[in-house]
């Protein structure tokens, strides 16, 4: 009975103990911490493509969704490539760089800004874009950055029904579907493993996910489809606009490669932000933006020291 007593006793300690977990997230409506003169905008920001076909499907896509569900903000959009921003104004087509299109909006008089981008992973482009955004932190009264499309566990799963819904396999006749991103060399690039790992978890076995500059790699994904067995292999980019990297490295070099090691091989050249249910996540994650404001990490730390031990 001491023993008994003993325990829940050391137990009700090591509850005392731990602090309690703060969110990351804190509830702050934009539009009710406005004032009268004050003017919300929403930059949409995206990596870019030079081809017309993919730009319509996604891109322009997503903007005109939201224009749709944000209409009390002013809607832009801005590249980040610098390629790309640079092949277009030889076409003659002008788009703005996240810093240029943040200056026009704070020389116009607009205070509150949340910035999205279309990015997959938490990578480098996103990094580059939080960085941007506190550059022009004083030129607002806020800014909020949105999460790319592979942030939580939640957004993951629903990538995973998403996609399997979207495209079935046929598992009689050994059918795969291989789904290959662009890849990080940060440790960002786990996310794909995290995700190639949910889709078996799920009891999606003959669901693979690649990447061209990180890891899984092209290697990984063809050892776990030939021990499987698989003899045809749906091939689909796990990119945004099915651009370069879809039209090149996808649908030449992993192919090639695919049809050498003896796999029948099906091109599925579609960007994921041509899925209405795709672009659904990031307007989810827009609408959050507009209702939270993101804590740093000094803001948490600040909440910990007060709570008692």
């Amino acid at each position: 009975m001491k023993k008994y007593i003993l325990v829940i006793v050391l137990v009700c300690l090591c509850m005392n103990t731990f602090a309690q977990e703060v969110s990351t997230y804190e509830e702050s409506p934009l539009l009710k911490s406005m004032v009268e003169g004050d003017k919300a905008a929403l930059l949409m920001v995206h990596f870019g493509t030079t081809y017309d076909d993919t730009r319509a499907k996604t891109i322009d896509k997503i903007n005109e969704k939201a224009k749709r569900e944000f209409t009390q903000l002013e809607v832009r959009e801005c590249y980040t490539s610098r390629i790309i921003l640079r092949r277009l104004k030889a076409r003659g087509m002008m788009k703005d760089n996240p810093l240029e299109a943040m200056m026009k909006l704070a020389a116009e008089g607009y205070t509150h800004l949340i910035v999205q981008s279309t990015n997959i992973i938490e990578g480098v482009e996103v990094e580059s874009l939080r960085r941007d955004a506190e550059r022009m932190r004083p030129f607002f009264k806020e800014i909020r950055v949105g999460t790319p499309l592979l942030y939580s566990v939640e957004d993951a799963e629903r990538i995973v029904k998403i996609l399997t819904d979207r495209q079935p396999v046929n598992t009689k006749k050994r059918e795969h579907v291989l789904l290959v991103g662009h890849g990080t060399e940060t440790p960002a690039t786990a996310i794909y493993s995290q995700l190639d790992y949910m889709f078996k978890a799920n009891g999606h076995t003959n669901y693979h996910v690649g990447t061209i500059e990180g890891y899984p790699t092209f290697d990984t994904a063809l050892r776990q489809i030939q021990q499987a067995k698989g003899r045809t292999v749906v091939l689909q980019p796990l990119m945004f606009v099915a651009g370069d990297h879809a039209r090149n490295d996808i649908s030449e070099d992993w192919k090639g490669q695919l049809e050498n090691a003896g796999l029948k091989v099906e091109l599925r050249i579609e960007g994921l932000g041509e899925i209405p249910e795709i672009q659904d996540i990031f307007i989810e994650h827009i609408r959050k933006m507009m209702q939270y404001r993101t804590r740093n990490i000094s803001e948490k730390k600040k909440i910990y020291s007060k709570q008692k031990d």
